[in-house]
């Protein structure tokens, strides 16, 4: 099975969340309250998607992070390869990490790399702004109660974040 790290779900999780909101400056605690995903949690998110040039970081008492692009600009695959490294498949493939015993040997090598240029090529093709976009089972708006998955954990409401922190619930 192919599946994506649980901190780069939370990357996307909390990017989404940044997408949503605008271009507004967050800190650490307020994506943490808004997003579910815990303080230290975030807070190792923001160490490694600023070095890869995905958020920026505002230092003072209005500090915090924004993201550095449009989310349409920011790719999946970018996410992926800031939290998790190069997107391999196996250890042979460009990039991976790790070592394989019989790599010299192997006649699969060559035909791995154009499956992980499939995989990498599908996930360039998926924007942030996709993954930040409300699903189609979703209700309307207009039906969506204000208490939702964002902010079940701390009991407040969408609305009432928005306005704490200054960006658009």
């Amino acid at each position: 099975m192919i599946k994506l790290s649980k901190l780069t779900d939370y990357a996307v999780v909390v990017m989404a969340r940044m997408a949503r909101d605008g271009d507004c400056v967050q800190t650490v605690p307020q994506l943490a309250e808004r997003t579910g995903v815990p303080a230290p949690t975030v807070a190792k998110l923001m160490k490694l998607l600023a070095p890869a040039g995905l958020m920026d970081s505002h230092r003072g008492a209005t500090g915090g992070y924004r993201l550095t692009r449009s989310a349409e600009g920011i790719s999946i695959a970018e996410i992926i390869s800031a939290v998790d490294g190069p997107i391999a498949l196996t250890a042979c493939v460009d990039g991976a990490e790790g070592h394989c015993d019989v790599e010299s040997l192997c006649p699969m090598r060559g035909n791995w790399d154009k499956v992980n240029r499939a995989v990498r090529h599908a996930l360039e093709g998926v924007t942030l702004a996709d993954m930040s976009a409300v699903p189609t089972f979703i209700p309307p708006p207009d039906r969506i109660p204000e208490m939702t998955i964002d902010n079940r954990r701390t009991g407040r409401t969408t609305r009432e974040l928005g306005e704490k922190h200054g960006c658009d619930a």
